[in-house]
């Protein structure tokens, strides 16, 4: 499993607009989508390639490549909250297949900070995907990871080239946990928060990410 920290200076940029506050819900939803878009790109160049030749116009012959995977792929779209996420993940992938998971997690304020939440899965549909497919499992938080646990187990069972988490805050104790059941699952995200507060929240985070896109 490799962690890839997405923390160049746009990504930052728009995160630390996302984290602000006063961010209204449609500047909010505009900065998920472009994070979106641009953790696409991130993901497409850790896809397999190939080299290649062509011949261009003036009849020369130039090396290139081709990544191979750009039509083997499956979006995930965790309902609400990654729906901006995954409207910029498929302008990177415009023609990848998709597939919903629509989940929704107790918030109970316990005395300390949860380790597992309880998780309901209220509906749920995947394409026929094969082998050769990379599902992509887009959610923007990562918390305690009990809602991304209960996908993986569900998207494993389809039996995948590989999986793949795009988030834009994934906790340490999340990515850990991830970690230690599905070793292989490769993780993109923009920040890796430290703390998970006594609702279930990444501090500092930003707030719960549906209801800032959505009211």
């Amino acid at each position: 499993m490799a962690v890839f920290l997405l923390d160049k200076p746009l990504f930052l940029h728009i995160l630390t607009q996302l984290r602000d506050a006063k961010t209204d819900q449609i500047m909010f939803r505009k900065g998920m989508v472009r994070l979106g878009r641009l953790i696409g790109y991130e993901i497409a160049n850790h896809l397999d390639f190939d080299i290649v030749k062509v011949v261009t116009p003036l009849g020369v012959e130039a090396k290139g490549v081709v990544i191979r995977d750009l039509d083997n792929i499956m979006i995930v779209n965790v309902l609400r909250a990654a729906t901006p996420l995954v409207e910029g993940l498929l302008k990177a992938f415009p023609a990848a297949k998709q597939g919903v998971v629509a989940a929704s997690r107790k918030e109970v304020e316990s005395s300390s900070p949860p380790t597992e939440m309880e998780v309901q899965i209220t509906y749920m549909k995947f394409p026929r995907i094969s082998r050769d497919d990379i599902a992509i499992i887009a959610d923007p938080m990562i918390a305690t990871a009990s809602t991304m646990m209960k996908i993986l187990d569900m998207i494993s069972q389809l039996r995948p080239k590989r999986m793949i988490i795009a988030s834009v805050i994934a906790s340490e104790y999340g990515i850990t946990k991830i970690r230690n059941k599905y070793p292989d699952v490769d993780i993109f995200t923009v920040s890796i928060d430290p703390e998970i507060n006594n609702r279930g929240y990444i501090v500092p985070g930003l707030g719960d990410a549906g209801d800032r896109s959505f009211g």
